[in-house]
């Protein structure tokens, strides 16, 4: 097999030949058709999350084909076309797995960086963190479903549970919101989309989208926000979507990591707006999202590279250098 791994964080990664991997007891072994290019993975190899292994194999949004099946594994058959996530693994028996919270996980795995991920031709998984993906998406379709659609449904998810919302805004226009304002829309949402100032290629594609509005991120809404969510990994963005939330509106912040959340009157959260976080997945999320995401066709924008031009994707999101989301192909 070939896999682009990481050594150390700031690091560029380096191509490798290694043995094909053995599925153990509950694994599944695939061979990899595509596999999204997600800010997350930039947090990896950035070190904005310490490593956890070295080296590493970054990649989580994975689409591939059975090839071997390991021992105790049910309901997957050689062939089956299956997506992995972010998480890779839970534990099942801390407190919040039994309490199906497994996104909270005391002893999780994570694909891409505890356990090696998607930027290769075949990887082993957990079956059951392993999921079918509808026909209505081809591979390169499919990948960016597997973390920035299943984040953006569950940011959406908490977004929604309290007061209804008929206008959301999205900070940060890249592959989760692109994904998440369509859904928005199929539910009747008007979406309000935030982008970097200068950033004409995302706000045209909100346009294109539907979006109801598209400007930079430092400029008000023309109209209060229900709810908004942080997509993009800046902590000043927070007292901003506080301020354009109305009364009794929440905030979500969508990424696994931000920048430090500068100091703020009390005043932008009284009037009991709510600040909230998410934290990773669960499988619900998955076995909910795909299914909806297909019948609300929901389609990704995406640039296709070359698995052995990774680095160079990564730098490109890095820049901002497209619109939508990057899927690797071997």
């Amino acid at each position: 097999m070939f896999a682009m791994c990481l050594d150390a964080p700031g690091q560029a990664l380096r191509g490798e030949e290694r043995p094909d991997p053995t599925p153990g007891r509950g694994e599944i072994l695939l061979r990899i058709c595509a596999c999204g290019v997600c800010r997350t993975d930039l947090h990896v190899v950035d070190g904005d999350l310490a490593q956890r292994r070295s080296p590493i194999v970054p990649g989580h949004e994975v689409v591939g084909r059975v090839l071997a099946i390991g021992e105790g594994v049910e309901g997957v058959a050689l062939g089956d076309r299956l997506g992995v996530p972010w998480l890779g693994r839970t534990c099942g028996t801390c407190a919040y797995c039994r309490e199906g919270r497994e996104n909270l996980c005391d002893a999780p795995q994570f694909t891409g960086w505890t356990r090696d991920g998607g930027y290769a031709d075949r990887m082993v998984a957990d079956a059951r963190y392993a999921f079918p993906i509808p026909d209505a998406y081809d591979d390169l379709e499919a990948a960016p479903l597997l973390c920035a659609g299943l984040i953006g449904y569950r940011s959406w998810r908490m977004a929604c549970e309290g007061p209804p919302v008929r206008r959301l805004g999205l900070y940060g226009f890249g592959a989760a919101a692109h994904l998440l304002a369509q859904l928005a829309r199929h539910e009747g949402q008007a979406v309000y989309a935030f982008t970097r100032r200068g950033d004409d290629g995302a706000q045209q594609l909100a346009a294109e989208l539907g979006c109801a509005w598209a400007g930079p991120s430092d400029e008000a809404p023309p109209e209060p926000l229900d709810a908004a969510i942080i997509f993009a990994p800046a902590g000043e963005l927070v007292p901003t979507a506080l301020k354009a939330v109305r009364k009794g509106g929440i905030v979500v912040c969508g990424g696994i990591h931000m920048s430090d959340i500068p100091a703020m009157p009390y005043s932008l959260l009284w009037e009991e707006r709510r600040l909230v976080s998410v934290a990773n997945l669960t499988r619900r999320d998955a076995a909910e999202y795909l299914p909806r995401a297909a019948a609300a066709g929901v389609r990704a924008t995406v640039t296709r590279y070359p698995l052995r031009q990774a680095n160079q994707a990564l730098e490109d999101l890095r820049r901002g250098a497209f619109s939508g989301a990057a899927v690797l192909t071997p």
